[in-house]
């Protein structure tokens, strides 16, 4: 323990790790940590010191394809095309960004997905990343492919080189339920009388993570009338959302704390003046309400002009091969 960082997993081992002691003549002379599935830290006693090494295995990757076509959900149509939960929902967050998955998804609506599996010994491990998907939606096809730029960054991006990463999600809470829309004109369901709905309510289980449909900053945490415990975010000068009716925040949303786009700030709930849990959230644009489900949202910057020669090469296998799935599933659908 006295070679301080190099051993410093050694000083917290947790239930389900596994520890391997190496014996000689009945004297200790190695022990090895599995630290991860491939990863083994391990130190070894010499006559004189102690030697530590980090030995990796590398995942033998293999590539999966998977398609389907949606007659009920998103969840059932990738359970039924082997995709595990983890999977779908990487596809979703690729594509959640264009489609509101709790209000645009119909019958008929198909996906394929170009994804790694990751293989120890001949046994799977777990999925790796999506490599390429594409998603048909109303009729309207979105494309994206896992692109790795000259810096080393790596995202999901459009066939024009647009990322998928827009400034807003579409929506702040996965697979909800629209329990009530953008009404100006809506009769308050306690209060009886007419009073203006300037957002959208997604109906949820008590403690369904919301997420921060932007990066920016809290500019408010706590009660506000009939809202209940709400939180609002600031997104520059000119955008700011609000969520309402939490049951409770999420750590580090205090006021004056800056999040990101994604980031879990809170729970649903029913605080304030709500029949039942739900998320009542607000998109304002220069401090005026807007609809957010028909509101324009801004776009994603594409990627510089001298990058995306390398993009094209880089990337032109995959799209070949979102291409052919394409037209494989139109031949399979075709009465």
């Amino acid at each position: 323990m006295q070679l301080g960082d190099k051993v410093k997993e050694l000083k917290s081992v947790y239930p389900g790790q596994k520890l391997h002691f190496h014996l000689s003549d009945e004297n200790l002379v190695g022990i090895e940590l599995e630290t991860n599935v491939n990863r083994r830290l391990k130190v070894v006693k010499t006559n004189s010191d102690y030697l530590v090494d980090e030995v990796v295995r590398d995942f033998e990757v293999r590539t999966q394809v998977a398609s389907s076509t949606i007659d009920n959900s998103l969840f059932l149509a990738g359970q039924r095309a082997g995709l595990s939960a983890a999977v779908i929902m990487e596809l979703a967050n690729i594509f959640g960004w264009d489609i509101d998955f709790a209000l645009d998804i119909r019958t008929g609506d198909q996906f394929s997905v170009v994804y790694e599996e990751k293989y120890l010994d001949g046994e799977k491990i777990k999925d790796g990343a999506i490599i390429a998907a594409e998603f048909v939606n109303a009729g309207e096809s979105y494309r994206a492919v896992r692109y790795t730029d000259s810096k080393g960054d790596t995202d999901y991006y459009s066939q024009n080189g647009r990322s998928m990463r827009k400034p807003f999600l579409r929506t702040p809470v996965d697979f909800a339920r629209i329990s009530s829309r953008f009404n100006l004109k809506r009769k308050h369901p306690i209060l009886n009388k007419i009073r203006a709905h300037k957002g959208v309510d997604y109906a949820a289980s008590t403690g369904t993570p919301i997420k921060s449909s932007g990066d920016g900053k809290v500019v408010h945490r706590g009660n506000k009338g009939g809202y209940g415990r709400t939180i609002i975010v600031k997104h520059g000068s000119r955008y700011s959302t609000l969520y309402a009716h939490m049951h409770k925040y999420a750590r580090n949303t205090q006021v004056g704390k800056r999040v990101k786009q994604g980031q879990i700030i809170g729970y649903v709930g029913k605080s304030g003046l709500a029949t039942g849990p739900h998320l009542h959230y607000e998109f304002r644009v220069n401090g005026v309400h807007r609809n957010p489900l028909t509101v324009k949202l801004p776009d994603a910057s594409p990627l510089p002009k001298s990058e995306m020669q390398r993009f094209k090469t880089a990337t032109a296998e995959q799209f070949a091969r979102l291409d052919l799935y394409s037209s494989t599933i139109l031949a399979q659908n075709q009465p």
